[in-house]
C-alpha cells in the first residue's frame, strides 16, 4: 500500500522552497516538492547551494556540498529527522577533480552513519556555477546495521 506524500504536519508534501532562505528557483517551473513522505522513507529532492538568485560558495565543491547537504538536512528536520535517520545519498558532480572534496564533505556528515551512497559525475547542472547536487532518503523507523561489515 502506497501512502499519499505527506507533509510533515499532515498536508501536501514540503514545496521546494528551501530551509533557511534557500529556495529553488525552478520549483514552481517544473512542479517539485523538497521533500516528499511516502509512508516510513522522506525523499528529498536535488539540493544545491543556490540561495536567493546566486549560488553560494562558487568555486569550492567542498563548500556547496556542505551547503547543500545543510539544505537537505534542513528539510528532514522539517520532519523531525536528522542526519542519523538518512539511508541514502546520491551526489552528482560536474568534475572528477571534486570527488574528494565532495567526499569529504559527505564523510564529516555521514560518517558515523556510513548510508548506501552513490556519486557519479555529470556533465553539468542547471547552473554552470553549481559543482555538486546532492539528494537525501531518509527512513523514519529503525534503521539496523548490525549486519554491516565493519559495524558492531
Amino acid at each position: 500500500m502506497t501512502e499519499r506524500p505527506m507533509s510533515p504536519q499532515g498536508g501536501a508534501a514540503a514545496p521546494a522552497g528551501g530551509a533557511g532562505g534557500f529556495t529553488s528557483p525552478w520549483a514552481e517551473q517544473f512542479g517539485f516538492s523538497r521533500a516528499v513522505a511516502a509512508g516510513d522513507f522522506v525523499l528529498v529532492s536535488g539540493c544545491t547551494a543556490w540561495d536567493d538568485g546566486r549560488v553560494r560558495f562558487e568555486g569550492s565543491p567542498y563548500d556547496q556540498a556542505r551547503t547543500a547537504f545543510g539544505v537537505a538536512l534542513a528539510a528532514l528536520a522539517g520532519y523531525g529527522l536528522t542526519a542519523a535517520a538518512v539511508v541514502r545519498t546520491r551526489m552528482y558532480v560536474t568534475h572528477a577533480r571534486d570527488v574528494d572534496d565532495v567526499g569529504r564533505a559527505h564523510k564529516e556528515l555521514f560518517g558515523a552513519v556510513r548510508p548506501a551512497a552513490t556519486m557519479v559525475v555529470v556533465s553539468s547542472l542547471l547552473d554552470s556555477r553549481m559543482a555538486v547536487e546532492v539528494e537525501v532518503e531518509a527512513y523514519r523507523g529503525a534503521v539496523d546495521r548490525s549486519g554491516e561489515p565493519g559495524q558492531p
